[in-house]
C-alpha cells in the first residue's frame, strides 16, 4: 500500500444476539474476514493488523462473550466449545455464509472447533500458536486454578493484579524490547474488567473437556490452514506445531524466528505478509 493512500476507517460497533451484546471492530470491504483473539485478550490485540487486512477484506474483530467490551453475564458459559457455538450465531446474525478466519491461541482452539463442526462456513484458516492437546505448556496451572480453593484465590486476587501485568506481558514476547507503546495499558484495561476473573475460572474448568474435543477436531477441518508460530513461544509449545500440521488435512506451517506468543503484535509486518499471502492464494 502506498504511504499516501488513505487508511481504512475502523469503526467500533455492537450487535445483540439472544439478548446479549457483543462488541466488535469493523473495517474495509471485500470478502469477510474474522479475527478471533486469545484468552485475556480482545479486539485490541489486532490493532497492528486490521488496517492491513481491511485493504482486501471486510474485517470483523470481535470481543468474544465475556471478554473485552462485550457483555459479561454472571451465568455465562465462555469455554472454547461454547464460544464456537457463539461464532455460529454471529455468522448467522450477519448473514455470512463463508468466511476466512485468523485466530490466536485460545481463539485458535475455538476456530478449530468451529471449522470442524461447520466446515461449510470456513474458506480458509490462519491459526496463530493455537491451543491444542499436544502442548502441555501451562496445563498444570490450568488444573491447579480449576480447584475450588485456588479458583477462589484467583477470583479474589485478579482485580489487584496490575503490578504483575508487565511481567506476564514480557513472557509473551520473544524480545520484550519489542513491546509496543500502549500495549501494557491496553491489556491492563482488559484484565481489570469487572467479572473477568469469574469468567476465567469457568474457562479453566472447561479446559480439559475442550481439549478432548480439540483432539478430534483437526481431521474434520476441511479448509486450507496456515499455522503461524513464534519460535520463542512460551505459552503453547512450538513442538506441537508439527503434530497439528500432520493432523490438519490441508496445512502449511510458518515459524517466525525470534518471536514469542504474539507475533501479530511483536512482528506485525511479517505476520501480515504471511497471512495476506496465504489468504490471497486460497481466496
Amino acid at each position: 500500500m502506498n504511504s499516501t493512500e488513505k487508511q481504512p476507517e475502523i469503526e467500533k460497533r455492537s450487535v445483540t444476539i439472544a439478548g446479549q451484546s457483543s462488541s466488535y471492530l469493523y473495517a474495509g470491504s471485500g470478502p469477510p474476514l474474522l479475527l478471533i483473539h486469545g484468552l485475556l485478550g480482545g479486539a485490541f490485540c489486532w490493532r497492528f493488523n486490521i488496517q492491513a487486512f481491511a485493504q482486501r477484506f471486510t474485517t470483523y474483530a470481535f470481543d468474544l462473550p465475556g471478554c473485552g467490551d462485550s457483555e459479561n453475564p454472571k451465568n455465562g458459559s465462555f469455554g472454547m466449545l461454547a464460544q464456537a457455538g457463539h461464532l455460529l450465531r454471529l455468522l448467522e446474525e450477519f448473514g455470512l455464509t463463508q468466511v476466512d478466519v485468523v485466530a490466536s491461541s485460545w481463539g485458535g482452539g475455538i476456530a478449530q472447533l468451529f471449522a470442524a463442526a461447520n466446515p461449510q462456513f470456513v474458506r480458509s484458516l490462519v491459526l496463530v500458536s493455537p491451543v491444542n492437546p499436544w502442548s502441555e505448556f501451562g496445563l498444570g496451572r490450568v488444573r491447579f486454578f480449576s480447584g475450588r480453593f485456588p479458583a477462589t484465590l484467583l477470583r479474589a486476587c485478579m482485580p489487584y493484579s496490575r503490578p504483575l501485568h508487565l511481567w506476564g506481558l514480557k513472557r509473551m514476547y520473544g524480545d520484550p524490547r519489542r513491546i509496543p507503546e500502549g500495549t501494557l495499558e491496553g491489556y491492563s484495561r482488559l484484565l481489570l474488567r469487572k467479572g473477568l476473573s469469574r469468567n476465567v475460572v469457568g474457562i479453566l474448568r472447561a479446559w480439559e473437556r475442550d481439549l478432548e474435543a480439540l483432539g478430534a477436531a483437526p481431521e474434520h477441518v476441511r479448509a486450507p490452514t496456515l499455522l503461524i508460530w513464534g519460535a520463542k513461544d512460551s505459552a503453547v509449545d512450538p513442538r506441537s506445531a508439527q503434530v497439528l500440521k500432520q493432523k490438519l488435512p490441508r496445512c502449511e506451517l510458518a515459524v517466525i524466528a525470534g518471536a514469542g506468543h504474539l507475533p501479530f503484535e511483536e512482528t506485525p509486518e511479517e505476520f501480515n505478509r504471511l497471512t495476506l499471502g496465504f489468504l490471497g492464494k486460497n481466496g
